[in-house]
């Protein structure tokens, strides 16, 4: 049958369905799909047609849901077997004293951009940091900036369920977000630092039962092994970008996805550390780690359904054009908004590629571009409440809910600067 074409306010009146649902507790697929559905039913779609609208979204995101669950075998070997740990006290360890903030805010970043999700990645380093940040002086406030603002940096160069979409979205290799995002990854650990260091005595200082080390960590790997799993994904996912920037015709021809390089890395690693025989343990708490996020991107995939089926996406192209504003901000600014609107980096891509990523195209950005700004743009503000993230990390902190919100400005910096970075870099000079 032909496809419907949805009102522009049905659209948004969807959207904000699905959000405030979110926001009074009920589950975020069921709010996700509520508000797809009743946004369609408004935006003139009959039942029929509205039932074609949310298969046609959530078929939309299957290659993402495959390579998210292969993702999960890397990150059930990293944080089951103790790898993550032993990078963070490695780096803590190394760059300890004086360099405090820089050393946590690099632990989180490279344990983020290794593969774990960014709230375990901070759940990880938080014991650690509580410890550290109490014999410095640092206050809970500097301690929780370092840590979210090193994996915001991490996460926009990891192969994270955020970095696979936004590359299934534009139709890039994931490599290549990962390298394109290096250089506004690393500008957002140097603004880390900088603001975490400036508001060190703001806020709450740290009491000693806050601070609870793991009591054992004997049977964690050492650091040349616990290396070798991330080292494997990254080494086979940067041969194709580093045969294009060398010539080599061989390398550049080699395509490999993280659909398959990211379980092989996971097992390699697993085979470095010894630990063979726990693959079906660690598979199998990888996958269960990401079930949640899996249906949660299928609930994403309903939403863009409905955007895409709208005329949404035009209207703000012509709003923009009328303005006189340069369309190359349509890719952050979508970004920005749809992770602020679900409060989640992964969800909000998915959003931003799905419903705007023909319009964005259509002005004239090059895919690459498109991916790493509307990437960039979606760490900005995804630390909302009616988000997993927020209470997470709080929890980590032992902060109240008033002293969490408190960091969400500063965190807004952070991924600000990234966004202006990608823009400026990727919009207007490359």
């Amino acid at each position: 049958m032909e496809a419907a074409t949805i009102d522009w306010y049905g659209a948004l009146i969807g959207l904000a369905i699905a959000i405030i649902l979110i926001l009074k507790k009920l589950n975020p697929v069921y709010s996700l799909f509520l508000g797809a559905i009743t946004g369609s039913l408004i935006g003139g779609a009959d039942f029929l047609q509205t039932t074609t609208i949310i298969i046609n979204g959530t078929q939309s995101i299957i290659g993402i849901v495959v390579r998210v669950l292969a993702a999960g075998v890397l990150a059930g070997v990293m944080m089951d077997s103790g790898a993550a740990e032993t990078l963070a006290q490695t780096i803590v360890r190394k760059l300890g004293g004086s360099k405090a903030i820089l050393a946590l805010a690099l632990a989180t970043m490279i344990i983020t951009a290794v593969g774990v999700f960014i709230p375990v990645a901070v759940l990880i380093v938080a014991p650690i940091g509580l410890s550290v940040a109490k014999t410095m002086g640092f206050s809970k406030i500097a301690l929780l900036l370092a840590l979210s603002g090193g994996g915001k940096a991490g996460n926009v160069i990891s192969p994270n369920p955020n970095s696979i979409a936004v590359a299934n979205g534009f139709g890039v290799e994931l490599s290549d977000v990962m390298l394109y995002g290096f250089i506004p990854a690393v500008f957002g650990l140097l603004v880390t630092v900088f603001v975490a260091t400036m508001i060190k005595n703001k806020g709450s200082e740290i009491k000693d039962n806050d601070i609870k080390m793991p009591a054992d960590t004997s049977d964690y790997p050492p650091f040349r092994k616990a290396i070798v799993a991330p080292a494997v994904a990254i080494l086979l996912l940067m041969i194709n970008p580093i045969g294009s920037i060398l010539g080599i015709p061989a390398l550049q021809s080699l395509k490999l996805d993280a659909m398959y390089v990211l379980p092989v890395a996971g097992i390699i690693g697993l085979m470095a550390m010894g630990k063979a025989k726990k693959i079906l343990d660690y598979t199998a708490s990888g996958m269960n780690r990401m079930t949640a996020t899996v249906l949660i991107l299928i609930g994403a995939g309903a939403i863009a359904g409905l955007i895409s089926a709208s005329d949404l996406s035009v209207r703000i192209v012509a709003l923009i054009n009328e303005s006189g504003i340069s369309g190359t901000f349509l890719a952050p600014i979508a970004g920005v908004l749809m992770a602020a609107a679900t409060a989640s980096t992964s969800t909000g891509v998915i959003l931003a590629s799905g419903s705007f990523g023909k319009a964005i195209l259509d002005i004239g950005t090059a895919p690459i571009a498109a991916a790493v700004m509307v990437h960039t743009g979606a760490t900005v503000i995804d630390q909302l409440p009616q988000g997993n993230y927020f209470h997470v990390t709080a929890g980590s902190m032992y902060m109240s809910i008033k002293e969490r919100m408190e960091v969400v400005p500063y965190e807004a910096i952070i991924g600000g600067v990234m966004t202006i970075v990608s823009t400026v870099l990727y919009g207007f000079i490359f």
